[in-house]
């Protein structure tokens, strides 16, 4: 880990996914202080309302998973507490932010346009005096 020397407190089995467990736990503790560093208001103000709700959710996903695994590490069972509940409350309001993005990004439909696709696109018989005369003027050249 610090310096990749094996420990004996742990079984050597276990050791690359302590160095992992620490990679992650350290990318976590640097992106958590990059956002600490910017005010919440501040950062809120250059959003739009959706993007802000989608910051908020993720925010208090975040913090509760964290908590979850905090609940694991000192031997509490998670799918027991409150915070499950509290997970699968921020994620229906995270299905209902995707929601609303997924409307935004939908096409718009212009009823014009799409009558004229439809008439062009479906088959119309030709006149029975069309084909007539198209035979005529083929035979006469």
């Amino acid at each position: 880990m610090a310096g990749e020397e094996i420990n004996e407190d742990y079984p050597v089995e276990i050791h690359d996914y302590l160095s992992a467990f620490e990679n992650s736990t350290g990318a976590v503790d640097e992106m958590l202080k990059t956002m600490m560093s910017v005010s919440r208001n501040e950062l809120l103000q250059k959003l739009d309302p959706l993007e802000q709700a989608k910051v908020d959710s993720v925010s208090a996903y975040t913090l509760n998973s964290m908590f979850w695994v905090y609940l694991a590490t000192q031997g509490v069972n998670p799918k027991q507490h409150p915070v499950k509940q509290e997970l699968e409350r921020i994620r229906v309001y995270m299905n209902r932010v995707k929601e609303i993005t997924d409307k935004k990004k939908a096409g718009k439909l212009v009823r014009s346009a799409a009558s004229r696709f439809v008439k062009n696109a479906l088959w119309e018989p030709k006149p029975k005096n069309a084909s007539k005369v198209a035979n005529k003027g083929k035979s006469k050249s």
